[in-house]
């Protein structure tokens, strides 16, 4: 009878256990430079250092397999992986997750729909987000581009006190995008979800986008 090949969750958790160190008796070095606190390192047979561990009720961990003789701790293992795994919580927790929110322009915007657009960009990137804005021209407005760019560019200029310019204007077809960052978004952070379309008619809203 054929063996079954184990699934991915076993291969997944294969390797992550893969990643622990060795400890104790996994430990296969004949000599260790053991670590131990309030007396510096000393290098010791593997067997007596596990006993050494042993007398403390602690564990023996390799900490440097790669170094010649290994390194070693005696420390209590599971109050360490605890610890490890704690505070690899505590930096996804703190991690920003940035959004890309869309803002959408027109050539000859009111002022009043252009402070409320500004307001939207300034709220989204005091957030810690970044802003997507898109100026569409409709017909024969094509024709005076720089009108375009000049709005965006005061965008920029307007919002600047704590957003940056990522992505300069450009045309896109019909249409000219830029691309702004907070200031204060420059901390560690990462980027999800997908990308959702937005009909120009639609409220200011988030598009999510993947980056590297």
């Amino acid at each position: 009878m054929a063996k079954r090949r184990p699934s991915n969750f076993n291969r997944d958790r294969d390797r992550e256990r893969f990643r622990e160190p060795r400890i104790n008796h996994r430990i296969n070095a004949p000599k260790l430079r053991v670590v131990i606190d309030g007396e510096g390192q000393q290098v010791m047979e593997r067997d007596a250092a596990l006993r050494l561990a042993q007398e403390q009720g602690l564990d023996l961990v390799e900490v440097s397999p790669d170094q010649d003789p290994p390194v070693c701790k005696i420390i209590d293992y599971g109050k360490y992986k605890y610890e490890q795994q704690k505070k690899k919580k505590d930096q996804i927790k703190n991690q920003h997750i940035i959004h890309i929110k869309e803002i959408k322009l027109r050539p000859k915007i009111a002022e009043h729909d252009y402070e409320l657009k500004k307001r939207n960009a300034l709220s989204f990137l005091e957030k810690g987000d970044k802003v997507k804005v898109t100026l569409r021209f409709r017909g024969r407005e094509i024709t005076h581009p720089e009108l375009g760019m000049q709005l965006l560019q005061k965008m920029a200029a307007d919002v600047g006190e704590i957003g940056a310019v990522e992505t300069p204007p450009k045309m896109e077809g019909r249409q000219i995008v830029m691309v702004l960052a907070s200031r204060a978004g420059q901390k560690s952070k990462k980027v999800g979800g997908n990308k959702k379309e937005i009909d120009e008619n639609d409220a200011d809203e988030s598009v999510t986008t993947s980056s590297g």
